[in-house]
């Protein structure tokens, strides 16, 4: 380690910091240093990663930190280095770009440019001699043939720009085979045994069961329930999920969800807080109200910061080993559990000889608590335990998007269980996005950390605020939340929208262009911005009945529907918006004194295909400003622009849904 620090010295992200002190000069992605770039006429390494990334903290230890491996970059080079999380527009670039070189990705990403950033070379761990050897072959084809390097920098930005290519659609129209299609075609991919995608590695992709969670409240086919509840089951059993302190780490490595990759990110489990709160509701099992609020103290425990807002990640690693705060040894169990020890074993999977180099990371043998008073206890002896321990790295930044995700987490685990708590906690995320996120003409920033935001908002920010704010308003009829996500919808629409593709670039036209605009589609651990702003305005067309919205969501949607029917699992929330197109949602208006009571109701029961508007006083809303709203509460269930008598209790309006 070298005691002189670099410029990434004076950065917030955890993960810049993390290299501060390495001899390679790095610097912070700005302009000035691609003006240097250009000046003293040198390649530029650009070196992407994150802070729980584990292969970036082997190359880190391998290569940027030996001083030869330094000495080359820094006389050759010039080095930039990169938080894929702070900055996903330039990630997704160089993420291309690898992919269109090697045929596949991954962290750390690291890619030599020409001085004006267009790349000629990128891939992604290398050990420390490829490295050097890397380094010095594309030295010399600078110094000896710059008109070749500059070609091959012209071809793939070519192919990068063309990746954004997109064919309008002649199919104008939705249809319920449609939707069987794209269903069938997720199925086909779904491990019906262990849950998630058939083999190895397996990531959660909440998106995928959040779409047949809502397609069985259409179907009711087994094979859809059985697909997200065998997933579900499988993951709460499994090591994936952390057995003692809650929350689930970002994938398993092999096809059974026993040894997790360890890091915790804070995306993965705000989405599985929404995914089981969901599940209960539908399904009634106890078990996964369980890990809602497992994982939620998990959250408030570990990433949540004094201003109401959640921090990012979890490294996998501490003490420079992978998963050591998380697993144990047969005699640590034993030392620890004493005379339960025994009973711990029926309910656990463990052994002398480990399942994870020697030590046990904890499985889970069934569902049923048959000692759960005793099970209790176990967690809060080894939890207490447990936190003696050398912890891992926490990644203490705040992502505007992530936190979206997080608030919606919580919203939806109050609509489940009434917890007051948990709408405590989403009202106060949602107040530090109003306060240090959100600008006067309602641009988002993305990051936060140390009282600085110095990033500007993407569009996954966006997307992600106008969907928690929607879905703030939804419980608790604050109006306030509804004119925040309309008036950022009306930013978005300005900075960001293509009208001759009717899709939105990915980033702000205000900001300092990159070598390509991109836009993004498919989804993945986290949904495509473009698919989540395709809902958004869905919803918010109905909410406040402007044609408007709606339409753009459609066209949006035709411009993905052949991706959404032939490769559902990476477009499952196109997917999604194209069920509620088909089957239209109903718009649940509930008005007078007690409607914030009725409305917590409802909660009782799954509806995915319903949104909730209402007040106990006087509203605008083109669906409210007709309605009677005085000391008798009255249900409208509406549908088509046409509403049904006003009903008083929550059953009949259930029974008018189904009629």
């Amino acid at each position: 380690m070298n005691n002189e620090a670099n410029a990434l010295i004076h950065e917030t992200s955890p993960y810049l910091l993390q290299h501060a002190r390495n001899p390679v000069q790095w610097f912070a992605w700005k302009e000035e240093v691609w003006q240097k770039a250009t000046t003293d006429d040198k390649l530029v390494v650009v070196s992407i990663g994150y802070s729980a990334c584990h292969w970036c903290h082997v190359m880190e230890h391998e290569s940027f930190e030996d001083h030869d491996v330094a000495k080359l970059m820094n006389e050759q080079f010039i080095n930039i280095k990169v938080d894929r999380e702070e900055r996903p527009d330039v990630d997704q670039i160089y993420m291309d770009a690898v992919q269109l070189i090697s045929g596949r990705g991954g962290w750390p990403l690291n890619a030599i440019c020409l001085p004006d950033g267009r790349p000629i070379y990128a891939g992604t761990y290398f050990p420390k001699e490829n490295w050097k050897q890397v380094l010095r072959y594309f030295v010399h084809e600078y110094q000896t043939a710059k008109e070749k390097m500059h070609e091959r920098a012209a071809d793939i930005t070519h192919g990068i720009r063309s990746l954004d290519a997109m064919e309008l659609p002649a199919d104008k129209t939705f249809t319920q085979q449609d939707l069987n299609t794209a269903i069938q075609t997720l199925l086909n991919t779904i491990d019906m045994q262990e849950g998630g995608r058939v083999g190895a590695p397996k990531f959660p992709m909440p998106i995928n069961f959040r779409l047949l969670l809502e397609n069985y409240e259409i179907s009711k086919s087994d094979d859809v329930l059985q697909a997200t509840t065998v997933t579900l089951d499988k993951m709460l059993l499994g090591g994936i999920y952390d057995q003692v302190g809650g929350g689930f780490a970002r994938y398993s490595v092999d096809a059974y969800w026993q040894i997790p990759h360890f890091e915790k990110m804070l995306y993965d489990n705000a989405q599985l807080v929404s995914l089981y709160a969901q599940a209960y509701q539908a399904t009634k099992d106890p078990s996964y109200k369980r890990i809602v609020y497992e994982t939620l103290e998990f959250i408030e425990r570990e990433l949540t910061g004094d201003k109401g807002n959640f921090y990012s990640t979890l490294d996998a690693d501490s003490e420079g080993e992978e998963g050591k705060f998380y697993v144990w040894s047969w005699n640590e169990l034993q030392q620890h559990l004493g005379n339960e020890f025994d009973a711990f074993c029926q309910v656990f999977h463990v052994s002398e000889s480990g399942n994870f180099e020697g030590s046990n990371n904890l499985i889970r043998i069934s569902k049923q608590a048959s000692n759960s008073i005793g099970i209790n206890k176990w967690r809060t002896k080894l939890l207490n335990e447990r936190s003696k321990r050398i912890r891992p790295g926490l990644d203490d930044k705040t992502l505007t998007s992530w936190n979206a995700l997080m608030l919606k987490g919580y919203v939806d685990a109050y609509n489940a269980f009434g917890e007051v708590s948990f709408l405590n906690t989403a009202i106060a995320n949602a107040n530090f996005i109003v306060m240090h996120q959100l600008k006067e003409d309602y641009s988002l920033l993305r990051n936060y950390k140390n009282n600085t935001c110095n990033i500007s908002a993407f569009l996954d920010d966006y997307a992600l605020v106008i969907d928690a704010f929607i879905a703030l308003y939804e419980s608790t009829f604050n109006e306030q939340w509804l004119t925040n996500a309309q008036n950022i919808v009306g930013y978005v629409f300005e900075n960001f929208f293509d009208d001759a593709r009717n899709i939105f670039f990915y980033t702000n036209t205000k900001d300092t262009p990159l070598i390509a605009r991109k836009t993004e589609t498919s989804d993945n651990v986290i949904p495509a911005s473009n698919s989540i702003m395709a809902k958004n305005l869905y919803r918010l067309g109905l909410i406040m009945d402007n044609n408007r919205y709606t339409e753009t969501a459609k066209s949006m949607l035709l411009n993905m529907k052949a991706n959404a029917l032939q490769h559902t699992s990476f477009y499952a929330n196109w997917a999604a918006l194209m069920q509620q197109v088909i089957f239209e949602p109903f718009v649940v208006a509930v008005c007078g004194s007690n409607a914030l009571n009725i409305r917590k109701e409802f909660g009782n029961y799954f509806l995915p295909h319903c949104i909730f508007i209402g007040s106990n006083t006087s509203s605008k809303l083109p669906l409210l400003k007709d309605k009677t709203i005085g000391s008798t509460t009255h249900i409208y269930v509406c549908r088509n622009n046409t509403c049904g008598l006003p009903v008083q209790s929550v059953e009949d309006a259930l029974q008018q849904m189904k009629g």
